[in-house]
């Protein structure tokens, strides 16, 4: 994508340096003992996604539920996901939200980040009118949560329900059918106006946007630090994911993380974790993981990674995988991110 007056390769080089300055300057199961917000280092975070009830088969979760699994996880904090049951407005009213923060403090878990799920790119104008709504009152709710921060999208194509179970094999390629015809410039600049609005709203809040590098609009972290740079509020900051990173070596992970340097302000990692016989778990092959942590302490980010479980599951003996599942991935992903972090804190 390129902008209308400077291409992409001269943004990186004449701007990235200058933006990141003026933005950062201006502000910002075994059972483990969770540890304090000002602790140093990366902190282990689970995305509420993961007991949403749509991926695996059941019954969502409370949140109630969700922090008390990630107390006895070892989770540090909890992302709450801005969707119906769990922190969309229409369900989660500020009274409960409240007594959520709470529950999550006598917990010793913080509630550090509040998840949209927006787009931005709708062609018709009502639709993006419907988003704004749905962005300023989920910014709203943060900090009755005490949520410092929002992740933010884009575009969000959706997901579709069937038989309780999600999938993205309408959402997605309805999404590429509506923008037909449309040059990438004008889809670009609704994205923008929205995220200017949204940065309007989040200072009124107090809170912090972290706009993640998710396709389809934003193909790679340089189209997310872009769009920082043409909002050009405080608000609006980073998180930069690598498990959705095309390009996953160790060098592009780190040079990623370079170029966002102190905007990064929330992160997520997924996948399908397990306990060996020997309680370690593995991560990826291979294992991009370890060069992101490694990243995340030389630009000295000291914010969350939050674990989601939120893809199309197995499916053994003709059903989708249930509920502990997701327990076991949940309670793997945390042991496995911990021994990364403790790798690097050595």
């Amino acid at each position: 994508m390129e902008t209308k007056s400077i291409n992409r390769r001269e943004f990186v080089g004449a701007s990235l340096a200058a933006t990141a300055g003026l933005l950062a300057s201006a502000g910002t199961g075994t059972s483990q003992p969770a540890r304090s917000e000002n602790a140093p280092g990366l902190k282990v975070g689970l995305y509420t996604i993961t007991y949403l009830g749509v991926w695996y088969r059941g019954d969502a979760l409370s949140l109630e539920d969700a922090i008390r699994r990630a107390k006895s996880y070892g989770y540090d904090g909890i992302e709450v996901d801005g969707k119906r049951p769990h922190g969309h407005p229409l369900s989660l009213t500020r009274a409960h939200a409240r007594e959520l923060r709470q529950r999550a403090e006598d917990e010793g878990i913080e509630i550090y980040g509040l998840a949209g799920n927006n787009d931005f790119s709708s062609p018709i104008t009502e639709q993006r009118d419907a988003q704004l709504n749905y962005m300023r009152d989920l910014i709203g709710l943060a900090p009755e949560l005490g949520a410092k921060t929002v992740r933010v999208f884009l575009a969000w194509p959706g997901v579709t329900e069937k038989q309780g179970l999600a999938s993205y094999d309408l959402s997605h390629p309805l999404w590429d059918t509506v923008h037909q015809g449309y040059p990438p410039e004008e889809t670009w600049d609704w994205c923008r106006n929205g995220m200017i609005e949204c940065a309007r709203y989040a200072a009124d809040a107090g809170v912090t946007l972290a706009l993640q590098n998710h396709k389809p609009v934003i193909k790679n972290h340089l189209d997310v630090l872009r769009m920082v740079k043409e909002v050009n509020s405080p608000q609006l900051k980073v998180s930069l994911d690598a498990w959705i990173m095309d390009d996953k070596s160790p060098a592009a992970i780190r040079q990623a993380a370079l170029d966002v340097g102190s905007l990064q302000a929330l992160s997520h990692f997924g996948g399908e974790f397990k306990r060996e016989a020997d309680g370690s778990v593995k991560g990826p092959e291979p294992d991009y993981y370890a060069s992101f942590v490694r990243a995340m302490y030389e630009i000295g980010y000291q914010g969350y990674i939050g674990y989601e479980l939120c893809h199309t599951l197995p499916v053994v003996n003709g059903q989708t995988v249930g509920l502990e599942f997701a327990d076991q991935c949940a309670e793997a992903a945390a042991v496995y991110m911990r021994g990364l972090i403790k790798a690097n804190e050595s």
